[in-house]
């Protein structure tokens, strides 16, 4: 089996989502040879990140191999042209290091919040999406005055744009995914059987649009790895009481859809999965905060030293 390709997200602030908290988390990330580091989107709530291209912009300066992803960048609710223009910079910032993870969205009160129809998003999704893949390979921006003749500047430093994966949960979502023949981000609250679920109407929905399956198989995975019992019950029991919040977490033990325990346990845990999915890229999260800084770090230390 090849090895696996082993991202992480941000973890806990130290007081503020600030450009120095950030680069700091991402160079250490770097050190401890990570593959990729990754930001969320999301809108007005407590420590909310509603623009990661930017700070990615920042963490680009700190940082020079390390991958740069989004997780997941909103499309129905941008313009699709300024979106291609933030990403192209983007990517050109980091030298071609950007991997972009995209979303619908789910939140009413965010499409509220941006004047667009929630119905709407799936098609805005794939139009939008067009447009700018369109942009940059460098074809001319179609306008309403078809005379205007204006082509994206600059261009991805990756031909075509970054890699494009697409996060999905539910049928539909599946389905778009799979008619663009797109690699397909799993959600970090689904349980293994779930995702075994998932993956084979995906390959299947894939087989009739007439794609071959992606090469990248990512999933997101809730992770905290420590030889602490203690610490790791608490991470379970504050994952327990947070699910609740969330629609999409069905089970009702965390440890069904997050990897939490030992080296030897979660070390286990990646293999079944990977074994059962042909997961290629696993991505970390752990913002724990009930958790200190500390553990969280040695947690994240305890991670990378599994993937050497």
């Amino acid at each position: 089996m090849n090895k696996l390709h082993l991202g992480l997200t941000c973890w806990k602030p130290e007081s503020s989502w600030n450009a120095r908290s950030l680069c700091d988390q991402a160079s250490h990330a770097e050190q401890l040879e990570f593959d990729s580091y990754w930001l969320p989107e999301n809108h007005f709530g407590n420590n909310a990140m509603p623009s990661p291209l930017t700070q990615l912009a920042a963490v680009s300066g700190c940082t020079s191999t390390i991958k740069l992803g989004t997780a997941s960048y909103l499309l129905p609710i941008r313009h699709p042209i300024q979106a291609a223009e933030e990403v192209a910079v983007v990517d050109q910032l980091c030298n071609g290091r950007l991997i972009l993870g995209l979303g619908r969205g789910m939140q009413e009160s965010v499409f509220n919040a941006f004047g667009v129809d929630s119905k709407e998003k799936r098609k805005l999704f794939a139009s939008h999406l067009a447009q700018m893949r369109e942009a940059w390979n460098g074809n001319v921006i179609a306008t309403e005055n078809s005379s205007d003749n204006i082509c994206l500047s600059p261009l991805p430093v990756q031909k075509g744009g970054p890699p494009l994966w697409i996060a999905a949960f539910g049928p539909l979502a599946l389905k778009q995914v799979a008619e663009l023949g797109l690699p397909y981000l799993a959600s970090p609250m689904e349980t293994l059987q779930e995702l075994k679920d998932n993956y084979s109407r995906f390959n299947a929905l894939l087989k009739e649009a007439g794609k071959s399956p992606p090469a990248t198989v990512a999933i997101m995975r809730t992770v905290f790895v420590h030889d602490d019992p203690r610490l790791c019950n608490q991470v379970a029991s504050t994952l327990a009481q947070q699910a609740g919040k969330f629609r999409r977490a069905k089970a009702a033990d965390p440890r069904d859809w997050a990897l939490i325990g030992n080296r030897t346990y979660v070390e286990d845990k990646i293999a079944e999965y990977r074994q059962a999915l042909g997961v290629t890229h696993l991505i970390g999260s752990g913002r724990f905060p009930d958790v200190d800084s500390v553990a969280i770090k040695t947690s994240i230390e305890n991670l990378a030293a599994l993937n050497r």
